[in-house]
């Protein structure tokens, strides 16, 4: 199970994207990144954010620690900033904090120094992750990488499981269906035996290992009456999660075999342009 930290601290606000995180100080263990339910996003993002963090933790993949960390009502009271006064009035309880990792900078491609800190056998596991659960947001344009003790770690999976925001429409059809946008992905041309990659995560994502990272989701992220699904139970949306993901694991997977021909048709695209410009 995640820790359960209190914020005691409002420290400071990080302007980048919809999320509006913060740098807030726990009581129990220092500084954490800590992404609020009372954003425009609100809870489901909340709830990707932890989903999509634990299964990069089971493959095995960098992510910062996660932990839950609980706004008080009396937090952040004395803050001057009526929009940040907002959030945390409607963020009271619950909300999902990632280690602050002090002196992280973003991978850029350009300089070309950060390009080799991405071990090349991460590359194939990263690209498998994001097509597995509906991740576009990491392209050239947003990789959502940092780099922290020279080794990348990802960052901000808020807008994966997309699905769950109308739920509705994920018939068993569509889960096992193709991810479009996977064709942005940062790692697209660069990701070796992606095959590979399949088979490993495949084996290592087992029904038990899935339903353990669904119950360290807290019902009232899942549930929240706001942005969450107040007319389901959670134990009900857990199963809607592991319905969806054991479909995509169903083989043979028709989603892996359109991210091969993607990936094959980009590397071809890329080699064409190359002998062009010679």
């Amino acid at each position: 199970m995640l820790p359960i930290l209190t914020a005691t601290r409002y420290v400071t606000p990080l302007r980048e994207g919809g999320s509006l995180p913060a740098v807030v100080e726990t009581a129990e263990d220092g500084l954490w990144v800590v992404k609020f339910r009372g954003a425009g996003q609100g809870a489901k993002m909340l709830v990707a954010e932890l989903i999509v963090g634990l299964l990069a933790r089971e493959l095995g993949l960098p992510i910062p620690d996660l932990a839950l960390v609980d706004v008080a009502p009396s937090f952040g009271r004395t803050e001057g900033d009526p929009e940040i006064q907002d959030l945390l009035r409607w963020s009271h309880g619950i909300n999902v904090g990632l280690r602050y990792l002090d002196g992280a900078f973003n991978y850029e491609e350009r300089p070309a120094r950060d390009l080799h800190i991405v071990p090349e056998e991460m590359k194939a596991p990263v690209l498998w992750l994001d097509a597995f659960v509906f991740n576009p947001d990491r392209t050239h344009r947003n990789p959502n990488l940092l780099i922290w003790g020279r080794r990348p770690w990802l960052i901000d999976h808020g807008a994966a499981l997309y699905f769950h925001h109308n739920w509705g429409r994920m018939t068993p059809e569509r889960a096992r269906g193709p991810f479009s946008r996977i064709s942005d992905h940062l790692f697209l041309t660069d990701a070796l035996d992606i095959g590979q990659a399949d088979e490993a995560a495949a084996a290592t994502l087992t029904e038990s290992v899935l339903r353990r990272v669904l119950e360290s989701v807290p019902d009232s992220l899942l549930t929240d009456p706001v942005s969450g699904e107040p007319e389901v139970d959670a134990a009900e949306l857990r199963e809607r999660y592991l319905r969806v993901f054991l479909d995509r694991l169903e083989g043979p997977r028709e989603w892996m075999e359109e991210l091969v021909r993607v990936q094959a048709a980009a590397k071809a695209e890329g080699r064409k342009r190359l002998e062009a410009r010679r």
